[in-house]
């Protein structure tokens, strides 16, 4: 795939098919994503890749927290947004929040329809490959960014291999659990998850676009 292409077909994955993704086909594409760069080389990123029953022990502890109501375990470890979120971001993130469930069908007052769709994001919107992508706590905001240039690296990967992606920061909401369950070293901190494998296309969350702001929203040219 034309990676131009790549980009513009890339999008959040919310609902998946069951096909299960070989180990050598999720190999390939973390191999690739290594190719992303880092500041001074230092490749900050670290990735465990679960599926299977694996995967299924997992979800099933997030799982059995959530159907009792808790939607995180209380020990977040960074702020997914700042507080306050000032204009225009958070206007941003209010329309796209309105258009996503709107286009889901769930009244604004539907609660439970609101929590049943938030925790779909701790079932990996049924992926069968998912990604969990953790960074040393002594890194500072520069090899955050070289993290999220290796993930954006890796969800096109993806796409070169007709797979579709969903990237989580939700998950960063359960790290005791995570961290727990894969044996991560205190030193790491969890960034997000990534769930991977086959789009299923028919779903109607998938149909779901998020609006992009047009270039001139970001974007100043001088001297050309």
């Amino acid at each position: 795939m034309d990676v131009c292409e790549a980009i513009r077909s890339r999008f959040t994955c919310r609902a998946f098919r069951p096909t299960p993704v070989p180990q050598a086909t999720v190999a390939a594409i973390l191999e690739l994503a290594g190719r992303a760069p880092s500041g001074g080389n230092l490749q900050p990123w670290r990735v465990w890749a679960l599926a299977g029953d694996d995967l299924e022990a997992l979800k099933a502890k997030v799982r059995a927290q959530t159907a009792a109501g808790q939607l995180f375990e209380g020990e977040v470890e960074y702020a997914i947004y700042p507080e306050p979120l000032k204009e225009p971001y958070a206007g941003r993130r209010f329309r796209n929040g309105e258009a996503w469930y709107g286009a889901l069908g769930i009244a604004r007052d539907d609660m439970a329809a609101r929590i049943r769709q938030v925790s779909a994001n701790f079932e990996l919107y049924g992926a069968p490959v998912g990604l969990f992508l953790a960074v040393d706590r002594r890194m500072g905001p520069p090899q955050w960014a070289d993290l999220g240039l290796f993930l954006q690296t890796l969800m096109l990967a993806a796409k070169g291999h007709d797979l579709d992606t969903a990237p989580l920061e939700a998950w960063s909401l359960w790290p005791r659990t995570v961290r727990e369950h894969l044996g991560m070293p205190d030193e790491l901190m969890l960034f997000c998850a990534v769930a991977l494998g086959e789009a299923d296309r028919e779903a109607r969350a998938n149909g779901f676009r998020a609006e992009r702001e047009p270039l001139e929203a970001f974007a100043t040219f001088r001297g050309f």
